[in-house]
């Protein structure tokens, strides 16, 4: 796809209301694009627009988890617009619990939004893709898409997923026109370790100190601290979108970066200490 230069690109946003999702609503809209923007709270959404020019927003109150809503929305968007060229898949949350203290409800409260929500928008969008032989996915993962920290297992593993329907999904429809991404930001400075955007389940037991240590220090310690700026990032999302150019996964923040570098080293070392014991399950080669 060649990201439209003469006519305003129609953008699609998930998770518009806060953090990253908001800032890169308001840079389309002083841009001149069209943008569909869903909340859980379009009242909260169009507050924190106050200054910036919302006539060519669509705000959408869609609980992602919802195949109808999510195809009414899209609908919607297209209705409006009259077409559809940018999906920006950002919604989410964090959580920060050990393994044995994540619920049943919670588990799949995490991936109705970070996966099944996903999906969702992804079934509703791809035949209008198709069809007009053009169309650009942005998946808004993290860092711990592509590593993981004790106590983040159920954050993580939604992102690990996430990341794998990008990667099927981008050689899928290749042939189609379509352009698919996954960018990949550090710890940004928004509200996303407050409270208000983290679970955190009541302990079964004071079995992890370490894990408690950590909820004080993501909820008390870093927060005001992160490296990343989400006006930037959302700039970078534009640049991945508009440039043509990016890698399927791209990294956003210094830290992200570094975290990366580390993680493909500790692979590369697991591969090679992998080795000896793999080659040992085939079946004997036939002489």
């Amino acid at each position: 796809m060649t990201y439209p230069t003469d006519r305003p690109a129609t953008w699609f946003v998930t998770g518009a209301s806060r953090g990253l999702g908001l800032e890169l609503v308001r840079q389309l809209l002083d841009r001149g694009d069209q943008v569909a923007a869903t909340t859980r709270s379009t009242e909260r959404l169009t507050t924190a627009l106050a200054g910036s020019d919302t006539t060519r927003l669509l705000p959408l109150a869609v609980d992602l988890a919802d195949q109808e809503q999510v195809t009414r929305a899209v609908t919607e968007t297209i209705d409006r617009f009259g077409t559809l060229d940018v999906v920006v898949n950002n919604a989410g949350y964090g959580y920060l619990a050990a393994v044995e203290e994540v619920s049943d409800a919670d588990a799949r409260a995490m991936f109705d939004v970070q996966v099944f929500g996903v999906w969702n928008v992804l079934r509703a969008v791809l035949p209008h893709f198709r069809a007009h032989r053009s169309g650009h996915v942005i998946n808004v993962s993290s860092v711990l898409g592509l590593l993981s920290f004790p106590g983040w297992s159920l954050y993580t593993a939604g992102k690990f997923a996430l990341e794998a329907i990008t990667e099927s999904l981008a050689a899928e429809v290749a042939d189609h026109g379509i352009r698919v991404n996954s960018v990949e930001p550090g710890y940004m400075r928004t509200d996303f370790l407050r409270p208000v955007s983290v679970g955190l389940p009541a302990a079964t037991s004071d079995a992890y100190p370490a894990i408690r240590e950590m909820v004080d220090q993501h909820l008390h310690q870093i927060p005001g601290t992160q490296p990343g700026d989400p006006a930037r990032a959302a700039t970078a999302i534009i640049t991945v979108a508009t440039g043509g150019d990016a890698p399927l996964h791209q990294l956003l923040g210094s830290d992200s970066l570094a975290l990366a570098d580390g993680r493909l080293q500790a692979l590369a070392d697991d591969v090679a200490a992998s080795r000896a014991l793999a080659v040992t399950t085939d079946y004997p080669a036939e002489s």
